[in-house]
């Protein structure tokens, strides 16, 4: 009787039908009123230690099925079933049984709740697209909440993402939800793992696989190094890392089967990038995201605060310290000012190769002392650790270990002459759906600069992208990086830097304390361009090592 949320069919209540999520609301009312009926006898008979276990297996069960359907009834795109879920909660109440509540201030603990679309206040555009994300995963996480600030790139996204884990691939789904989980674990992002796990789950995975690495198949931990070089140094991806795994006899990979593991992990690397840097809420159905304890007369209990889950007044109040309107008002004119400097510059002289490439090499080298006072070492937790090997392997700047690492020339080897096509080639389609993501994060741009209107933000954008790239040795020939000093201050330096190389250490201080005049909006739009140049530079190290094998 002990049946998880695990064993009751949610599908339904995907369907477009209102009919089909009727029947499937019914069905879920049903079950869990039986629950709650053994519950009821089980407390009414003598207690034997097998009744013990089964009364606690029983509450855990239920109480999974009110989560879920709590999560349902604030995030589910169709207002039938957010309607029918809290009706069913309430009546549970009644019958005694205690329900949850969500914890927290919303999908980001770092935008006030307030400033981000509230399901169920969508126009007719945004009701589709947050019922074809719906339709897909059978939630609407947190993660699309906030990327809806910019509703073109969420579009080419959920597209992306839903050919990556559902459409015909090379990969099986159990085994692409599992290097999803791979990939977050490595930067101990168990937002991302706590999804994956319940959707490797859901499409058949072994649950055993999930006690540790070491219980996958040996072609799985055979992708642990690969893995753990392209989160943290991909520089150092060379052809034999692709060589190991498309040789290792009964375990090879094919080559398509590899390069559709290397977009996964790369796309997940740079969603948890995203996660942190937006400060991502925990969803409300897993752990961290609702609590079964009565709400403490000032509205959030002791464990919302250790949860990081401060009220709205309080987060206005600490990011208003020490920051005065007119200092932040100034940093945004004189950031119009030199933007307006540099254009003139640029219109009345060119500097030389040599010039340029004596540029790169400074600001390569300066990138390698930009870090944030919060770069200490910790260890992983170990329900995220068990996930991947070598825990104590993490970002480190390519001369910090003697090395020296050639740069990467965009000339010789680019995402558009060489990436696109062979991902295209080798997993069709998904070149075409990566590059446009790329182009539309790179493009995106609504003439604004916080309270200006009809900027070209182009230089700006063109800054941010190439500050990540050469922070990963991707040097443009083209380009002249004496502007990134003129346009990106110090605390956003150290923003993008801890949100692309060691994302587990960003704090609400570091998100604050960048850009303090711009809009929530414009600091997602910014984490769009990190996670997107960030997936580019790991994509065109494996790509050019899976090229040089070939050839």
């Amino acid at each position: 009787m002990a049946e998880g949320e695990n064993e009751v069919r949610w599908d339904g209540l995907c369907s477009r039908d209102s009919t089909t999520r009727e029947t499937a609301l019914e069905n879920i009312r049903q079950t869990i009123l039986r629950k709650t009926e053994y519950l009821r006898s089980l407390k009414e008979t003598p207690h034997r230690p097998s009744d013990r276990i089964s009364n606690s297996e029983s509450s855990d069960g239920l109480n999974k099925l009110l989560a879920h359907l709590l999560m349902l009834s604030k995030r589910c795109p169709f207002k039938d079933v957010r309607e029918k879920s809290e009706f069913i909660l309430k009546s549970i109440q009644e019958l005694g049984i205690r329900i949850p509540r969500p914890l927290g201030q919303g999908p980001s603990r770092f935008i006030p709740e307030k400033e981000i679309l509230q399901v169920g206040s969508e126009d007719a555009q945004m009701h589709a697209l947050f019922a074809d994300s719906f339709a897909a995963l059978g939630r609407l996480d947190n993660i699309t909440l906030v990327m809806v600030f910019h509703p073109q790139y969420l579009e080419s996204f959920l597209k992306t993402q839903h050919y990556l884990l559902q459409m015909d691939g090379p990969l099986p789904l159990h085994y692409r939800h599992y290097i999803g989980i791979m990939a977050a674990a490595r930067h101990q992002c168990s937002y991302l793992v706590n999804l994956h796990v319940n959707d490797f789950l859901h499409v058949g995975g072994d649950p055993k696989w999930l006690n540790g690495l070491e219980n996958a198949p040996q072609k799985l931990q055979n992708l642990g190094e690969l893995n753990k070089v392209l989160a943290h140094r991909p520089w150092l991806i060379t052809k034999e890392h692709i060589e190991g795994l498309l040789k290792a006899e009964e375990h090879s990979w094919s080559l398509a089967e590899l390069v559709h593991a290397v977009v996964l992990l790369t796309h997940y690397h740079s969603l948890a990038s995203f996660t942190f840097g937006c400060g991502i809420s925990p969803e409300i159905h897993c752990d961290g995201g609702h609590t079964f304890r009565p709400p403490s007369v000032s509205n959030y209990c002791i464990c919302d605060i250790t949860n990081g889950n401060h009220s709205v007044d309080e987060m206005q109040v600490n990011s208003a310290e020490n920051v005065s309107v007119s200092d932040s008002f100034f940093e945004v004119e004189a950031l119009m000012e030199k933007m307006r400097q540099l254009q003139e510059c640029r219109d009345e002289e060119e500097a030389s190769q040599e010039e340029m490439a004596s540029r790169f090499e400074i600001e390569k080298r300066e990138s390698m002392f930009v870090f944030s006072s919060d770069d200490e070492e910790f260890t992983p937790a170990r329900d995220v650790s068990r996930h991947f090997e070598d825990t104590s392997y993490g970002y480190k700047d390519f001369s910090r270990h003697g090395m020296h690492v050639p740069t990467f020339r965009v000339q010789d080897y680019c995402w558009e002459d060489h990436g696109y096509s062979l991902v295209n080639r080798l997993y069709p389609d998904v070149g075409q759906l990566i590059d446009e993501k790329f182009h539309i994060a790179y493009n995106l741009t609504y003439n604004t600069m916080a309270m200006h209107k009809d900027v070209d933000t182009s230089m700006l954008r063109r800054a941010i992208w190439n500050y990540i790239h050469c922070m990963f040795g991707i040097r443009y020939d083209d380009y002249d990086y004496g502007e990134i000093n003129q346009l990106l201050d110090r605390s956003f330096k150290v923003y993008i830097k801890t949100v692309v190389c060691t994302p587990e250490k960003v704090t609400k201080r570091m998100y604050d304390s960048f850009w303090r005049q711009f809009k929530h909006s414009e600091k997602v739009h910014v984490n769009l361009l990190l996670i997107e140049a960030r997936m580019q530079a790991e994509l065109l190290y494996a790509l050019r090592a899976i090229t040089r094998y070939m050839t």
